[in-house]
């Protein structure tokens, strides 16, 4: 039969949850934000050396689109593995240079251009076009990340409102404020440790297996903690 102990445990290990919840889902807005202001920033440095004459156009693309592979592979290692799934899913990899020029190419002269068959005039066009996009992030995502972040700042609020009201309440502070720390610090880094053990399992691109691995190690994590107490 349940005691009280036990429901003090699994509402500690709920609340250990969310708290993970909430710090990755900030966390990961925070980044795909630095993300954004990297690329743009560098595209920017890139735009302005082809003009100072320090390079060309078509090294200007060849450097963006490497430089931008890069720093979308930097953001994604630092991501949580909830967020890492989610990229990789939408996202595998990075396109090629080739492959952008092609695309550009037809997004500019029609459906039938081909890069090797445009002219010096045209090309420069295009390698400008690669430039540009590197500087661009998906809106959508930006939209939805924007989204993620400010529901992540609620909940990690909500998770910390409670744990200062328990402290509060509590008739030893101290002790009360280690074991509200321990719960909180025990869910966040249980969710990181759970969503990397679902994602080697399941591989890097599993969303739904990263995401429950996460809460149930958060949980797990929280409710391990508690049960110090």
């Amino acid at each position: 039969m349940a005691t009280e102990a036990d429901f003090e445990r699994e509402i500690a290990a709920l609340r250990g949850g969310v708290a993970a919840a909430g710090a990755g889902m900030g966390w990961d807005g925070a980044l795909r934000a630095r993300y954004t202001r990297l690329i743009d920033r560098m595209a920017q440095d890139m735009k302005a050396a082809v003009r100072a004459g320090r390079m060309t156009w078509a090294q200007a693309a060849a450097q963006a689109n490497e430089q931008r592979n890069v720093i979308m592979d930097l953001i994604r290692s630092r991501s949580t593995p909830v967020a890492r799934a989610l990229a990789q899913d939408m996202k595998g990899q990075g396109l090629s240079l080739q492959a952008l020029l092609d695309r550009k190419a037809q997004q500019l002269f029609g459906h039938s251009a081909r890069f090797d068959q445009l002219s010096a005039g045209q090309r420069d066009q295009v390698f400008r076009a690669v430039v540009e996009a590197a500087g661009r992030s998906n809106p959508r995502v930006n939209v939805l990340m924007r989204r993620v972040s400010t529901a992540g700042r609620g909940l990690l609020i909500l998770s910390l409102g409670i744990a200062v009201y328990n402290v509060a309440t509590a008739e030893d502070h101290a002790e009360a404020a280690i074991e509200e720390g321990a719960i909180l610090g025990g869910g966040v880094l249980g969710g990181l440790a759970g969503g990397a053990a679902a994602g080697l399992v399941c591989g890097p691109g599993a969303l739904v297996c990263s995401s429950v691995g996460a809460f149930a190690g958060a949980v797990a994590g929280a409710f391990g903690v508690s049960l110090f107490f």
